[in-house]
Formats: structure tokens, C-alpha cells, sequence
């Protein structure tokens, strides 16, 4: 299965948007940062380092895992669509990333309504390598 890692980041003026709005986290060890199935807390945009998204089948399968580059947002579907993760995240140690949390990302989105087409585009992309992913079986 071929998917494409680059569908996952957002373009800078949604990434500095993010980050003016965001913790920063430095993982001291790898960490899991949700996991499939949890309630949406935020979202993650990976700064530096590494860091994998992968999904589980329900009998505990690997179905899908993939590295994503910088730039990344992770968690961005559930968030926006108030579902839990889909994937499941964890970060490599070293790796530097910025936390927004649900309430942040609303306030973010209300006071600045012209980021929801920036939003728009990375969950189209997100669809889009998910459709060719698909494809390919």
C-alpha cells in the first residue's frame, strides 16, 4: 500500500497559526501522543524529529504504518470532526512538536475564519492518499 506521508502537511501560514497557539513538547523518550479509538484532545504539528502515524485493525493487525515529515498535523480529522482518532500517533525521542488543544483550535478557527480553507486542504489531501492507498489493494 503506497501512501503518501507529504498529504499530512499543512501549508506555513497554518502551521505559524498553529504554533502561536500551541505548548511545545520536546519528547524526552518516544511517546505515544493518542492513540486510535481515543477522544480528540488536539492536534500535533511535528517541529523536528520523528515521528508515525499507524492504524490497528480490531483484531490488533497492523493495517497501516507510515513515517510523517516536518510540518505534519496530526489528529486534524478527529478534531475537526469531533470523532475519535482514527490513527494513532507517537513521537520518536528528541522529537520537538507543538500541542493545540480542542479549545485553542476552535478559538483559532473563530477569530480566524480564513484558515479553514488552509484546514480544508490538508484533510482533502488526507483523502485523496487515502483513496489512491486504496486503490492500490
Amino acid at each position: 500500500m503506497k501512501l503518501d506521508s507529504s498529504a499530512f502537511v499543512a501549508d506555513p501560514e497554518l502551521i505559524r497559526a498553529l504554533e502561536a497557539r500551541s505548548t511545545p513538547i520536546q519528547c524526552e523518550e518516544d511517546q505515544v501522543l493518542f492513540k486510535q479509538g481515543d477522544p480528540p484532545a488536539g492536534v500535533y504539528v511535528l517541529r523536528a524529529g520523528d515521528a508515525r502515524l499507524s492504524m490497528i485493525s480490531p483484531r490488533g493487525d497492523v493495517l497501516m504504518s507510515m513515517p510523517v515529515t516536518k510540518g505534519a498535523v496530526m489528529g486534524l480529522p478527529a478534531l475537526v470532526g469531533n470523532q475519535p482518532y482514527s490513527l494513532s500517533a507517537s513521537a520518536c525521542k528528541g522529537a520537538e512538536l507543538a500541542f493545540v488543544s480542542r479549545e485553542e483550535f476552535s478559538l483559532m478557527m473563530l477569530n480566524e475564519p480564513t484558515l479553514s480553507m488552509c484546514v480544508l486542504r490538508v484533510l482533502a489531501a488526507e483523502v485523496r492518499t487515502a483513496r489512491y492507498a486504496i486503490s492500490d489493494l
